[in-house]
């Protein structure tokens, strides 16, 4: 999977440019930190990847095929090669940690000894499978996460995109979430995430897309997030 936005820009109205002029390429399997003040463009771009939001101008290439011209009716497929995670997590207050992931399958019609089989897999793979049945409300922040998380790769995606997902969360949780995330990584996944936690992107040492005003103002590999 190879992604890349060309000279993409998103205006919300005359007074407002979220993404301004944005040109980067990322290829299939890295894993790329994309930071930046708050209003910085960051979940945007994102929101622009998952084909939430439309740009004002410009072209977004996921394999050569230009996403911004991919039909309506085409898009629940399109979104199957992506999965999404929040700071919110997300999740469905009213069904348990099994359903809550096992509902990314029941949209696709597998059958119920398969979603089963699966969301068994997941949750035991992401440690939660001892909280399955409890509800959102009954879970710490860091095991939401991992439930948001494993309902994002049940799917098995090409690509992840996470939105700022230890936001909300103590460091220590956040390091788990993040050698999660790692982990996924290393299984071939590309992974997008938008963070402004510099001790995180400073000791992974990945890329960094930094993004200040809507716009692109640094790209580097093994990079560092510089917050003054």
């Amino acid at each position: 999977m190879v992604i890349k936005f060309s000279n993409v820009t998103k205006k919300f109205n005359s007074q407002i440019t979220a993404v301004s002029d944005v040109n980067f390429e990322v290829k299939g399997g890295e894993f790329v930190f994309i930071v930046g003040p708050s209003g910085a463009g960051k979940s945007t771009l994102l929101r622009l990847l998952a084909r939430e939001s439309l740009p004002s101008s410009g072209n977004i290439f996921i394999d050569d095929i230009d996403i911004t011209k991919i039909k309506h009716k085409d898009l629940p497929q399109f979104r199957r090669k992506i999965g999404v995670v929040f700071q919110d997590f997300k999740l469905l207050d009213d069904r348990t940690v099994f359903e809550n992931v096992a509902l990314a399958l029941e949209v696709r019609n597998f059958g119920s000894n398969e979603i089963h089989k699966e969301v068994e897999r997941m949750l035991k793979l992401f440690e939660i499978w001892e909280r399955r049945n409890l509800f959102p409300n009954q879970l710490s922040g860091g095991e939401a996460q991992r439930t948001a998380i494993a309902r994002a790769m049940i799917g098995k995606p090409d690509l992840l995109l996470a939105d700022e997902p230890t936001g909300d969360l103590d460091p220590q949780t956040s390091w788990g979430v993040i050698q999660l995330l790692n982990e996924i990584n290393s299984w071939g996944t590309t992974v997008l995430m938008a963070t402004h936690n510099a001790e995180i992107v400073n000791t992974l040492k990945r890329r960094v897309i930094s993004m200040k005003n809507g716009k692109l103002v640094k790209d580097t590999r093994e990079g560092r997030y510089e917050t003054h």
